[in-house]
């Protein structure tokens, strides 16, 4: 049998500095792209959230830009709580809803 030729993805992540930096920028990308889809799915402007999470207009565009990489917790769960969500951590059996 033949050996299977790796992709660059494959050789790439077997490098573990590039694997951490990649799955950090990749978190980065998936929460950005997590706050744009709940937007579009409720119709909600930059202001309207800002308002109602009390965050400044500016802090949620960057983090739907993906420029702030640093967003605060009980940010994000008052993001998703606006849009009608609950964060869960989930470990086997058990589960612990957070609250924001």
């Amino acid at each position: 049998m033949a050996k299977k030729t790796m992709s660059t993805y494959e050789r790439e992540m077997q490098n573990p500095e590039f694997r951490k930096k990649y799955q950090k920028a990749y978190n980065e990308f998936v929460l950005s792209e997590l706050i744009l889809a709940l937007m579009e799915e409720d119709e909600t402007s930059v202001r309207k959230l800002a308002k109602a999470v009390n965050i400044s207009p500016s802090v949620i565009q960057k983090i739907r830009s993906g420029e702030q990489t640093d967003l605060k917790m009980t940010n994000f769960l008052n993001i998703a709580k606006e849009f009608g969500y609950k964060v869960v951590l989930e470990k086997g059996d058990s589960r612990i809803a957070l609250q924001g």
